[in-house]
């Protein structure tokens, strides 16, 4: 009995020396960023259709994300030894006992933080800066998707709005595919230039190309921007179009207006157009020719749907995207994106959150 006890007392003593954080690690992350990435793709889709149905868009950040852990164990022993009992004298006896008890705490803590005043502003108002559209392009993102997504407007040429319902100018249309074209074959190149005064600027640079074909292009570029057909480099501003011969002036978008053009595409019943609750958008999404840039197909039922990528619920109804639509995941993550590079808003102070030690 005595061995035993020692045994199991030795073994406790073991297991407490060991760490249990070490092991969280390699499932918690994943777990952590997986319900923190959904839940962000549902917020961003949620405030998307509020848009459309004229409601505040609202987010709640998650500033923090601490998990503790508590492993407490006891072990207790009893043992008595004696040739007697209450009643009779008699043969020597020994009894014992033995009590273990353990107990695992899992207390992970989240800190939300709104997003408000000028967090609000910056983020979501702020017009995304020229520069990040050429580090997009030379990151590989399709002009075509890109560039319709976060341009109203190039030196002058209007980019398509849903939420205007304006047409592209044909000249802008023929930009991004030309851009499309250099970027495929590399002969358009990106720097950004940081003088000791004055802010930082970008550079659209036109490679050399012993190419007819590509050398071609670029002189169509720069005739549809009216730029001087010599130049090899042009200076990328933000802002209406100058008239200037030497540089792009882009007019980009913000977050807001980002998500304005597609709130106007998202399906909403047509009751509710009619009672006034939704704006009313573009009355056929699925026709031919009514959707002015990238896809992003966001559906409505009365019921949960069975194949979404996202799903939220709004005023009793579902909206989702389809899992099995490629093209609409594909815009949404770039929204997606488009929101951390819009993160350009100086960041209040985040809440203080105190651990107790032995946690």
């Amino acid at each position: 009995m005595r061995r035993r006890l020692a045994a199991a007392a030795l073994a406790c003593s073991l297991a407490a020396c060991g760490s249990i954080g070490p092991g969280t690690v390699s499932h918690d992350r994943i777990d952590y960023g997986s319900a923190i990435g959904n839940s962000w793709k549902e917020q961003t889709l949620l405030n998307i259709v509020k848009l459309r149905y004229a409601d505040m868009p609202i987010f709640l950040e998650v500033a923090q994300v601490i998990a503790g852990y508590q492993l407490q164990g006891t072990l207790g022993t009893n043992f008595s030894a004696g040739n007697f009992n209450a009643a009779v004298i008699g043969p020597f006896t020994a009894t014992g006992s033995a009590t273990a008890a353990g107990t695992y705490t899992d207390r992970p803590t989240v800190v939300y933080q709104p997003l408000t005043g000028v967090d609000f502003l910056k983020r979501l108002m702020t017009p995304i800066p020229p520069s990040s559209v050429l580090f997009m392009l030379q990151s590989g993102y399709s002009a075509d998707r890109i560039m319709p997504i976060m341009l109203d407007s190039a030196n002058g040429l209007n980019n398509g709005s849903n939420r205007l319902k304006r047409p592209a100018d044909p000249k802008f249309a023929r930009l991004v595919e030309l851009i499309r074209e250099g970027q495929l074959a590399g002969a358009i190149q990106i720097r950004i230039e940081r003088p000791k005064e004055g802010a930082e600027s970008s550079v659209l640079i036109f490679g050399p190309s012993k190419d007819p074909e590509l050398a071609a292009r670029g002189r169509e570029i720069k005739d549809i921007l009216g730029i001087k057909p010599d130049l090899k480099e042009l200076k990328v501003n933000y802002g209406g179009y100058s008239g200037r011969d030497d540089e792009i002036d882009m007019m980009t978008r913000s977050m807001l207006q980002i998500m304005l053009e597609f709130a106007a595409v998202v399906q909403v019943p047509q009751s509710d157009v009619e009672q006034g609750k939704a704006t009313p958008g573009l009355a056929d999404t699925q026709a031919a020719g009514a959707l002015i840039g990238p896809p992003l197909r966001v559906l409505v039922a009365d019921t949960p749907p069975k194949d979404a990528d996202v799903a939220v619920q709004y005023d009793n109804r579902w909206f989702w995207i389809a899992d099995t639509d490629i093209q609409s995941k594909y815009t949404f993550a770039i929204i997606m994106l488009l929101f951390s590079i819009a993160d350009t808003g100086v960041r209040g102070s985040a809440p203080v959150v105190t651990i107790p030690a032995n946690q």
